[in-house]
């Protein structure tokens, strides 16, 4: 089918869909203008400032051992701009206001999907919206640890404040895995947004769909998309809104 056809077809399972879930990947982060590690020329330019991986200073083992290094890193590349959500995640907020989603999955830590408006958010790696003292349980918010000249500490009792976000090398809490499985094997149709059928992180989730149709959107073709019933190429800030919900 021509890339017109497969949008109709995406159109009409959505429409036909009676539970609809979607997982977005690091391609729909990206088109917000958010840092991806995972893009090897950003990853690159990274490594060249920092003189070291930004995945291995994105890690628990450098959080644990290089506290002041790491949130140097983290307030200056992951942090340092508070961008808005793009035509896409609004598009999908409507797509969810309208009863034609009924559950996203967001591997990003930004809370796009939120701050669009929609109101089902399972988000596997957490949220840089909130922080947290793990000795006190005081939280703080995300303007504290950006004006923090150096490491952000508990005002009331002087310990780091944790942000509670997965790091490389954490294990995704066991409720949040369990929920979004409980989803994607919920789904009649689930949509794959800027991420594959291959995707290190939805991999094992995708196994558990047993609905009617797997969409994938995303900017450009993947080997993986084979497996899919229906694939839409493009720029997903301009493929979603296109579908008109």
């Amino acid at each position: 089918m021509s890339g017109r056809d497969q949008l109709e077809a995406l159109r009409q399972a959505i429409e036909e869909s009676k539970y609809t879930v979607a997982l977005g990947g690091s391609g729909l982060l990206a088109e917000s203008g958010y840092l991806v590690m995972k893009n090897p020329d950003k990853a690159y330019d990274l490594e060249i400032k920092y003189g070291i991986s930004p995945e291995y200073i994105y890690s628990s083992a450098y959080y644990n051992t290089r506290i002041d290094k790491f949130y140097n890193f983290y307030k200056n590349e992951m942090v340092g701009e508070e961008l808005e959500p793009n035509e896409a995640y609004m598009a999908l907020a409507s797509m969810e206001k309208a009863g034609k989603l009924q559950c996203m999955v967001e591997s990003n830590i930004y809370d796009l999907p939120r701050r669009a408006g929609m109101k089902k958010v399972i988000s596997l790696h957490g949220s840089v919206y909130k922080n947290i003292c793990p000795h006190c349980g005081e939280e703080y918010s995300l303007d504290y640890i950006r004006s923090a000249k150096r490491v952000p500490l508990c005002q009331k009792c002087n310990t780091v404040i944790r942000p509670q976000v997965s790091l490389y090398g954490e294990m995704v809490d066991s409720q949040i895995m369990t929920k979004t499985t409980e989803e994607v094997a919920k789904a009649d149709l689930l949509l794959l947004l800027g991420t594959s059928v291959e995707s290190y992180i939805y991999k094992n989730y995708i196994r558990y769909f047993n609905g009617r149709t797997l969409a994938v959107i995303r900017e450009e073709p993947h080997y993986s998309d084979e497996k899919a019933d229906i694939a839409v190429y493009g720029p997903l800030r301009e493929v979603l809104p296109e579908l008109g919900f």
